[in-house]
């Protein structure tokens, strides 16, 4: 038996369609895909990375050879205008007919441009496609600012888009809010002001009236100005509407299939149109009243339908297929680096439901969750500035699992140091769908690794989990871990699809078979090209071994932003500058030349905790100015933007104290300039304080230094921040010599043995034995290791060298701190205003007043 089938439409849903038939490998099928664009399917989810320079290429879904399969035949530039279901064919745009046996319309959805009295004027845009994209870029090249209509999903990932093209980026939208279908006003008031101080101008609840020709308003030379019906004017020279979509069901009006009151086409359980033979999947198909506008259900749509298809041809019984009920429309996103997540009931609709909020205005995190009247189911949630519990909450909630005593305690941060309640594994049924792109469930993923796949990487290639949006990957890799325990096996810690070892073995095969280059590494203990996690480990890992220059040519790339740029980058896009001052010690002509270089360079100077001035505003051109100033006034690098030493902080002493009886300054001097630079798995603090009592606040830090009447007491493995812990006493009464030793063999051996962005508090839990093992490594050389240590640290004591000076004086390094490439003009969207006598960055709304834009004028 053949079937011909005929497939209008190549977007993701389509696309997935055909590779569910093609993995079916269903007999007698042959395949014709009509996709109007000029290139096959796309990764439409991830569109906006186009302009963070991903190629078309790279979001191509369609893998090299695909087409290639027998009876798959693709037709691009090719768009259906008809389809005759009395004669059973479809007729293309340049008039040629195909016909069928079965069709699947997969035409998505179309963006929804609101019937506005200008909207076709030129520079008045959508964003759909990658020529849509390609359209975008040439008139951003035209254009100083730009307007995107819509609010939501869609809208702020154009608004992204746009910004990437160093446009001045306006959001307009009609609701009260930003993404008013997914949070509520909690959360969108929050998302508003981050959105802003990214450097955007948001305007909510406008109601956009007509678009006229804007030069000559005011004196204006804009290319658009919009009219709102406030009687507001918003003058700009690029226009991109993104305000939602609508299902491109055209296809299903003209052939008379049912569509829906608000459009759709209308489908059963099995994606099947009033005519059998005919199916629609995706944004274009209504199912129970609804379409579902994310890729998620229509891959599903696709599932159902291709195992219908092959049910049809090998004559399965129908009643054991599975069918399309509908949609989870939970959704976690990144917006401008803005962590969005929608679960459930956002908005507390259910009767009886109670809510739990947190804000914190301060960091921008607002937290919801709706449960039940009685307190024991998770109803649904916002969370904005940070989805870490997202995919914890999003299975406590489809599965129905009891909540804790206290609900709160999910999104509170915890104060006590203790973590907060997490999901437990072994209550989740293996029914439980932990990957919504690919459906794959936690039963599926523990028997792929009862079955040998026993890496992310293997366990991505066996069940597709985590391999479409990726949001699922570390509930996936707990659920791995977890059954591997539970069979016996040796739980693996691999540090990323890459590299098939943890950080820790990482370290050794880097210094035992002296490594010094990330493709080496790669080529010897590795695959592919790496990734964000991998690079900034390898390239810490290289520098705490042989500690060479992070910007020559062999590590640079390797580096985050602010390695890369040797300097703190802030949220409006300057830098900060952290000149050292070992132990808080600072000359009067120290401070002469720094307050010098502030006021020359118009800097905001503050103090930091580490007892150091800090100085925030400068451009990236300036950088290796004032670097230069301050290495001639006798500063260096304070590291302050590495994952490495950064401060040792100390009270005066026996110097001047009348209770000090240790010279404690001096000793944070020399602790410093000895440690300096050293790079580690996360960021050190020391401290050493003069007496016991404790001003230095030694037992807060990493590395904390106590003196006492014999000598100094050691103190390791604490911190402060979110997660306060107390240091433990690894040893007392020392003196400096011994002192420094067992500082060189803590620091070594942390580094050696610590995970990637391992605090040394949260290290040292993990370590079997806890303080009473580290104590004998350490003091006692239980594993025949202090000398070894102590060489190591040695090697870095003895190569360090000022990166500022390095970077200054090398022109090829020096050359890379440029806004522009092909200019040496300087970034003209920074903009500050004065407060309490220094600077601070300008809002959005400021930054058009120093422009001279006319700011839109708010009404009651």
């Amino acid at each position: 038996m053949t079937m011909r089938l005929v497939v209008i439409g190549n977007g993701m849903v389509g696309h997935k369609l055909l590779e569910e038939l093609v993995a079916l490998r269903t007999p007698g099928l042959d395949i014709t895909v009509l996709c109007e664009e000029s290139r096959p399917a796309y990764d439409r989810v991830h569109l906006s990375e186009y302009f963070a320079g991903r190629s078309a290429d790279e979001l191509s879904l369609v893998t090299p050879g695909f087409f290639d399969h027998p009876g798959l035949h693709l037709r691009l530039a090719t768009r259906a205008a008809r389809i005759d279901r009395a004669f059973k064919r479809v007729a293309t745009a340049d008039g040629e007919v195909i016909p069928y046996d079965k069709l699947v319309i997969a035409t998505g959805s179309t963006p929804f441009v609101p019937p506005i009295p200008g909207n076709d004027r030129p520079g008045c845009l959508t964003y759909r496609t990658l020529d849509d994209l390609a359209a975008l870029a040439e008139w951003g090249a035209q254009s100083k600012r730009g307007v995107v209509v819509g609010g939501g999903l869609l809208g702020l990932e154009c608004a992204k888009a746009v910004r990437d093209m160093g446009l001045e980026t306006h959001v307009v939208e009609f609701a009260p809010r930003l993404m008013a279908v997914q949070v509520d006003d909690g959360g969108g008031r929050i998302l508003h002001r981050t959105i802003e101080e990214l450097g955007l101008v948001v305007h909510t609840g406008k109601n956009t009236q007509a678009i006229v020709d804007g030069s000559g308003i005011d004196g204006s030379s804009a290319r658009h100005a919009m009219k709102f019906a406030d009687g507001s004017t918003l003058e700009t020279d690029l226009i991109v509407f993104s305000a939602g979509i609508r299902p491109r069901d055209e296809l299903a009006r003209q052939c008379e299939l049912g569509v829906g009151q608000r459009g759709g086409i209308m489908v059963d359980n099995f994606c099947r149109t009033r005519d059998r033979d005919v199916y629609a999947i995706g944004e274009c198909a209504q199912w129970g009243g609804k379409v579902f506008g994310l890729v998620a259900p229509g891959y599903d749509m696709a599932r159902v339908v291709a195992t219908h298809l092959h049910a049809l041809l090998t004559r399965e019984e129908a009643r054991d297929l599975p069918e399309f009920a509908g949609a989870d429309m939970s959704t976690k996103l990144k917006l401008m680096g803005v962590d969005v997540a929608s679960l459930g009931d956002a908005h507390g609709a259910t009767p009886g439901s109670r809510s739990y909020q947190f804000s914190d205005e301060r960091r921008h995190v607002y937290k919801r969750l709706v449960v039940s009247e009685d307190g024991k189911r998770l109803l649904g949630g916002v969370l904005v500035g940070d989805a870490a519990e997202y995919g914890t909450l999003l299975q406590m909630m489809l599965n129905g699992m009891e909540l804790p005593e206290s609900p709160e305690s999910l999104i509170l941060p915890a104060s006590d140091g203790k973590a907060r309640p997490g999901l437990a594994l072994d209550a989740l049924p293996a029914s439980a769908q932990i990957c919504s792109c690919n459906n794959v469930s936690k039963g599926q993923l523990c028997m792929a690794v009862a079955e040998g796949a026993t890496s992310i990487g293997a366990l991505k290639e066996s069940t597709r989990a985590g391999t479409t949006c990726g949001g699922c990957v570390p509930l996936v890799t707990q659920i791995m871990k977890a059954e591997m325990a539970r069979q016996g096996l040796a739980v693996t810690n691999h540090l990323c699809e890459h590299f098939a070892h943890s950080r820790q073995e990482l370290y050794h095969l880097v210094r035992v078979e002296r490594i010094r280059r990330f493709d080496e590494l790669l080529a010897r203990h590795g695959q592919g090209l790496g990734c964000d996690i991998c690079k900034p480990v390898a390239a810490s890992i290289l520098a705490s071994c042989w500690n060479e220059f992070v910007l020559q040519q062999e590590h640079a790339s390797l580096q985050d932003s602010n390695d890369y740029f040797l300097a703190n980058i802030q949220k409006d896009g300057s830098y900060s500058v952290v000149p050292r001052m070992p132990g808080g010690e600072v000359t009067p002509d120290g401070l002469i030349a720094i307050g010098r270089i502030a006021k020359s360079y118009g800097l905001y100077t503050k103090l930091t905790g580490g007892q150091r001035v800090d100085l925030f505003g400068a451009r990236l051109e300036q950088l290796p100015l004032i670097w230069e100033e301050l290495i001639e006034a006798g500063f260096e690098s304070g590291h302050a933007y590495g994952k490495s030493v950064r401060t040792v902080k100390s009270c005066v002493g026996s110097t001047w104290c009348r209770y000090g009886v240790q010279d404690s300054v001096g000793t944070a001097i020399d602790l410093e300039h000895r440690y300096k630079g050293l790079r580690s798995p996360h960021k050190l603090k020391f401290a050493v304080s003069g007496c016991a009592r404790e001003c230095a606040e030694a037992q807060s830090k990493d590395v904390g230094v106590i003196a006492t009447e014999k000598g100094w007491n050691l103190y390791v493995c604490g911190n402060g921040g979110m997660k306060p812990r107390h240091a433990e006493l690894l040893a007392g009464d020392l003196d400096t010599p011994t002192l420094v030793r067992y500082i060189d063999r803590f620091l070594m051996f942390y580094i050696r043995t610590a995970d990637r962005l391992q605090r040394t508090s949260v290290w040292r839990d993990g370590i079997e034995g806890g303080m009473d093992y580290l104590r004998e490594v350490i003091v006692h050389d239980k594993l025949g290791l202090a000398a070894e240590l102590e060489a190591e640290m040695a090697l870095v004591v003895d190569t360090y060298a000022c990166e500022w000076k390095r970077a200054v004086t090398d022109p090829q390094v020096r050359a890379r701190f440029r806004h522009y490439v092909n200019s040496e003009a300087g970034d003209d969207q920074l903009a500050f205003v004065p407060e309490r006598g220094q600077i601070r960055p300008a809002t959005a709304q400021e930054k058009l007043a120093l422009r001279g834009i006319p700011v839109l004028v708010e009404t009651e």
